[in-house]
């Protein structure tokens, strides 16, 4: 299992790096569970971080735009992110996440087919009016997407294990690699949560406030200690 850690800025990519995290996640918390960071941001954490080391950009928790998105996505990757990844907040239901994502995933491959693209689902999504998380892997399986994520889109607290039981979970990605793609878990997770979801076969895990000092994802900063402690514990699960 993977360890992806979720930096807003240089001083706490370089903590991430530091702390062995396997995929820095460039995002920006102020503007959602999946807030686009700056393209600028993205280019200087892929600067400064190895070569060998993966960068992802989050999109945000993007409406059902998919011109607007592509473009999102065109600028992700021009900044030099590895992992292109999209928040389905504003798709009401399959027909529109298939075809938003179509659209991302036909933007990002034309021009990297490299590159990763993520459909990122919300295991909360009855509470923002997303589409289903129990639709996501079809999503990105059909829209031609790499890897499937249940992130959580409200921040007040809850986990993700607060929506889908470690059964549900199980459930999520065994459909997920049934389609031969990846899985990712996040949404707030903490760290006596990471070996239920190892055990059930996630890819990647993601992370921020069990990263930060504090445990705040918000307030908190990410510190090389805490991600260290997260990855030494995946390595011995």
């Amino acid at each position: 299992m993977l360890l992806l850690v979720s930096p807003i800025n240089n001083e706490e990519a370089l903590e991430a790096i530091k702390g062995g995290a396997d995929i820095v996640d460039v995002k920006n918390p102020k503007e959602g569970s999946l807030g686009a960071n700056f393209p600028w941001v993205i280019k200087e954490i892929r600067d400064l971080t190895p070569k060998d080391m993966l960068v992802s950009a989050t999109l945000g928790d993007v409406p059902y735009k998919p011109g607007t998105v592509s473009l999102a996505a065109m600028g992700a990757l021009v900044s030099g992110a590895d992992y292109i990844k999209v928040g389905l907040y504003g798709t009401n239901d399959y027909d529109e996440a298939v075809d938003l994502m179509k659209n991302v995933v036909k933007t990002v491959k034309d021009n990297n087919s490299e590159a990763i693209v993520v459909a990122s689902g919300y295991a909360d999504a009855h509470r923002v009016g997303a589409v289903s998380p129990w639709d996501i892997p079809k999503v990105a399986y059909d829209s031609g997407a790499d890897l499937a994520m249940l992130d959580t889109a409200v921040k007040d607290g809850k986990t993700l294990f607060d929506y889908l039981d470690i059964n549900d979970l199980k459930k999520f990605v065994d459909e997920i690699h049934e389609y031969g793609l990846k899985s990712a878990l996040a949404g707030s997770v903490k760290k006596n949560q990471l070996k239920p979801l190892n055990d059930i076969g996630c890819d990647v895990v993601g992370v921020r406030g069990a990263a930060c000092v504090g445990g705040d994802r918000n307030t908190g900063r990410i510190n090389s200690s805490a991600v260290y402690e997260l990855k030494s514990l995946i390595e011995n699960f």
